[in-house]
């Protein structure tokens, strides 16, 4: 089995079940990959920019799940600027097939295995 990779993932709120799907993908025995989900559960009340920022710099990369929602979501764009300081490798992937949203600095692909097996293989 390859190593086991950490990974962050970011994500609007609303998006919350496209994130459980991802993780349920990664433990599908027939999964291409697999990785730690560092993403946050639920919101920090004091500090949580010092836990998420603590979340990401473990991480070996972040995966951002991307969709209109992501325009609005101050915690997504925060934690997107946050891997870019850390200069962690970051992964866009559409979460919808009819939603093509772009976030500046991230590139988006669709979301496939392979693009996601890719993305954790060179991190």
């Amino acid at each position: 089995m390859a190593e086991r990779k950490v990974v962050f993932v970011a994500f609007a709120i609303e998006d919350e079940r496209s994130r459980d799907f991802l993780k349920g993908q990664s433990l599908h025995t027939n999964s291409p990959f697999e990785y730690v989900d560092m993403s946050v559960k639920e919101a920090y009340a004091a500090d949580w920019k010092e836990k998420v920022r603590t979340r990401i710099r473990r991480s070996h990369g972040v995966i951002v799940l991307a969709s209109k929602n992501s325009l609005q979501s101050s915690g997504q764009k925060w934690e997107i600027q946050c891997a870019k300081e850390e200069r962690k490798p970051i992964l866009g992937i559409w979460i919808y097939t009819d939603d093509r949203t772009r976030l500046d600095g991230v590139n988006t692909v669709a979301w496939t295995w392979d693009n996601i097996r890719n993305f954790i293989d060179r991190i």
